[in-house]
């Protein structure tokens, strides 16, 4: 499906850094609950992401990734995600995070 630059420029990713991350076993496919830190203006948020393959918790503590933060919140179980974590997905659904190559400011926005 095609879109139109209008329909790019809704969607609002921006960069931020992984504060915390914890297991979620009440996830139905393996997942972690992150925490992210987006900057002054967006604040902190909390994403459901099913990167258990690749990832480990302690290698993810201040990562930088991009996500959506424009969807509204979902309800996870008992968890509320608040943004969309984006990564490239392989074959077997192994979730490659999609980060800046090099440290850049939080909440900074892709475009």
């Amino acid at each position: 499906m095609e879109i139109n630059w209008n329909d790019f420029e809704k969607i609002e990713m921006r960069v931020g850094t992984i504060l915390s991350v914890a297991d979620f076993p009440q996830a139905r496919k393996p997942a972690y609950q992150v925490t992210i830190d987006f900057g002054e203006v967006i604040g902190i948020r909390k994403s459901s992401a099913q990167i258990t393959k690749r990832y480990q918790k302690p290698d993810l503590i201040g990562k930088q990734i991009v996500a959506v933060i424009n969807f509204p919140k979902k309800q996870i179980g008992p968890f509320m995600s608040e943004c969309l974590i984006l990564g490239a997905v392989g074959n077997d659904q192994d979730i490659v995070l999609l980060t800046p190559d090099v440290v850049v400011a939080n909440g900074l926005q892709i475009g």
